[in-house]
């Protein structure tokens, strides 16, 4: 299924951010913006076929957003994020409505949950 919506994540630290999205869940940058030199960043991240938009321009959005990705298997990728030293909020949890899932929040308040269809 190819994504049709990119949620859009405000930041408020791009060093910060890009420490948790690249180097803690594995995102890449596929491109940036920026106006100029200290103006805020925007930039475009994928994993695993799933791309986010984050955004350091105060008028984009707000702090604090939610996203719900859907992945293949939420046991190994809360292994691979743990051992990355992201810690998460709530382990792989069986949900009610047949899903594995877990909770992370960034370094901004935005909360990822990851969930596997069971």
């Amino acid at each position: 299924m190819t994504q049709t919506v990119i949620p859009q994540l405000r930041i408020t630290n791009a060093k910060r951010s890009r420490a948790f999205y690249i180097d803690g869940l594995g995102f890449t940058v596929d491109w940036e913006h920026q106006f100029e030199p200290g103006f805020p960043l925007f930039l475009q991240i994928t994993r695993a076929g799933q791309t986010l938009f984050l955004t350091e321009h105060a008028g984009d959005c707000q702090v604090g957003g939610a996203v719900y990705l859907l992945i293949p298997d939420a046991l190994a990728c809360y292994a691979d994020f743990a051992s990355k030293g992201v810690v998460a909020d709530q382990p792989p949890t069986p949900t009610p409505w047949d899903t594995i899932e877990f909770v992370l929040t960034d370094p901004d308040g935005n909360r990822l949950r990851f969930a596997q269809e069971q």
